[in-house]
C-alpha cells in the first residue's frame, strides 16, 4: 500500500473528528527519539532535568490517584510502571502505550491509562491559578467577605453594604456564608476524567462562595444585592453555566409584581405562600433552568452562576502589570434546600462514587 494513503485514524479523529485525545486506544510512538519529539511538542524537553522531573512528578500523581482515589489495587498495576527504577526512562511509557504485541496487551492498556491520568494532571495544574492563587483568591473573595457582618450580640449573620454611604438595600439575614474549599488537583482530574466533554480550562468552580438564606425570597434578594452593591459585575456572568432549579425567574417576577400591589401586611409566611401558590397554579408547566449534570442528585436545589473577575497582577520585580479574567462560582440556596444536603450525606457520597466509576471507565475505554 502506498505510504501516501496511510493515515493514523486515531490521530485524525482527535484533531478533526471531534474525539478527545483521551479516547485514543493506542499511541503511535515506537522509539525514544520519536518519544522525545512528541514530548517536546507536548511541552516538555527531556534533555532538561527540570522538565524530566516534572514528567516523573506527573507520573507519581497519576499512580497515587489511581491507587488511592479511584480504587485500583496495587497488584493490578504492572510493577514496571510502579517502580521508576524498573521503567528507567519515562519515554518507555509512551512506547509501551504504542505496543501492538499481543503479549503486551495489559502493559499497553495500563501505560495508556497512566498517560491519560498524567495528561489531565498537566492541564489541571498548569493554569493561571497555579501561579497566582493568592492574588486571585484575594481579589475575588474580598468583595464578598467585606459585605458579611456578624452580630456578636444576637449571633446572627447579615449581608449588608460595606460602604459608608447610605444603604440602598436593607441587610439580608443569612443562615450561612461559606467559601467553597479550593478544588484540589485530584478532584479536578477525577471530574475531567468523568465528563468526556470537560476541559481543564472549562473547570469554573475551583473557587466559589455559597449563601444560605432563611427563605426563598431572600435567595433572590441576595442576587439583587450582589449586583446592586457591585460585588459582582453581571456582564461577566457566563450564561450557559447558570442553573436555577429553586424557582423560575419569570414566575418569581410575576409573584413580585402581584405582591407589590397588595395593601395588606406581608410577613414572611404570606410571601412564601404566594410563591407556593404560583407554583401550584403552574403545575407541570414549571420550567427550571438546570445545567445538566448526570452526577448530581435531582433534589439538589439551588441558584448557581459562574462569573468572572478581571484580575490585576504585577509580578515582583516587573515594571509592567497585566490582567486576565478568572471564573468563580456563586451558589445560593434557602434553608429548606440546605437541610436536604445536610440530611443526605449518602447522596453526596453517591455523587462522588458515580464520578469515580465514570473516571475509572474513562481510563480503560476499550474495556467499558
Amino acid at each position: 500500500m502506498p505510504q501516501r494513503f496511510i493515515f493514523d485514524s486515531a490521530m485524525l479523529n482527535s484533531v478533526v473528528g471531534g474525539h478527545s485525545a483521551i479516547e485514543i486506544p493506542r499511541l503511535n510512538i515506537h522509539s525514544v527519539e520519536a518519544a522525545s519529539s512528541f514530548l517536546l511538542s507536548y511541552g516538555f524537553d527531556v534533555t532538561q532535568e527540570s522538565d524530566l522531573e516534572k514528567l516523573w512528578y506527573y507520573h507519581r500523581r497519576a499512580l497515587v490517584l489511581m491507587l488511592e482515589k479511584l480504587g485500583f489495587e496495587e497488584k493490578e498495576l504492572p510493577e514496571i510502571f510502579r517502580d521508576r527504577r524498573q521503567l528507567g526512562d519515562i519515554r518507555q511509557l509512551l512506547i509501551y502505550a504504542s505496543s501492538q504485541d499481543p503479549q503486551n496487551v495489559q502493559l499497553q492498556r495500563w501505560a495508556c491509562a497512566i498517560i491519560r491520568c498524567m495528561h489531565v494532571f498537566v492541564h489541571a495544574e498548569n493554569d493561571l491559578f497555579s501561579s497566582f492563587s493568592e492574588e486571585i483568591q484575594s481579589q475575588i473573595l474580598s468583595p464578598f467577605q467585606e459585605c458579611i457582618r456578624y452580630d456578636g450580640t444576637t449571633h446572627r449573620t447579615f449581608l449588608q453594604s460595606s460602604s459608608g454611604s447610605e444603604q440602598i438595600l436593607a441587610p439580608i439575614e443569612l443562615l450561612g456564608f461559606e467559601v467553597k474549599p479550593f478544588k484540589t488537583s485530584s478532584s479536578t482530574v477525577i471530574k475531567l476524567l468523568a465528563k468526556p466533554d470537560a476541559l481543564a480550562m472549562k473547570i469554573f468552580d475551583k473557587l466559589g462562595v455559597r449563601f444560605i438564606t432563611r427563605n426563598l425570597f431572600d435567595t433572590f434578594q441576595v442576587v439583587r444585592f450582589l449586583v446592586k452593591e457591585n460585588v459582582i459585575s453581571f456582564p461577566h456572568i457566563m450564561p450557559d453555566q447558570s442553573s436555577n432549579n429553586l424557582y423560575p425567574v419569570n414566575a418569581f417576577m410575576e409573584v413580585c409584581d402581584d405582591l407589590a400591589h397588595r395593601l395588606d401586611t406581608l410577613d414572611e409566611q404570606s410571601i412564601q405562600a404566594a410563591f407556593d401558590q404560583k407554583l401550584s397554579e403552574l403545575g407541570d408547566n414549571v420550567q427550571y433552568l438546570r445545567k445538566e449534570n448526570f452526577f448530581s442528585g435531582a433534589d439538589y436545589k439551588f441558584i448557581k452562576f459562574i462569573s468572572r473577575k478581571l484580575i490585576h497582577i504585577k509580578p515582583q520585580g516587573s515594571k509592567e502589570a497585566f490582567s486576565f479574567f478568572y471564573p468563580f462560582e456563586v451558589q445560593i440556596m434557602d434553608q429548606a434546600a440546605h437541610e436536604k444536603i445536610l440530611s443526605g450525606p449518602s447522596e453526596h457520597q453517591a455523587y462522588k462514587e458515580r464520578q469515580r466509576t465514570a473516571a475509572r471507565k474513562r481510563l480503560f475505554p476499550e474495556m467499558s
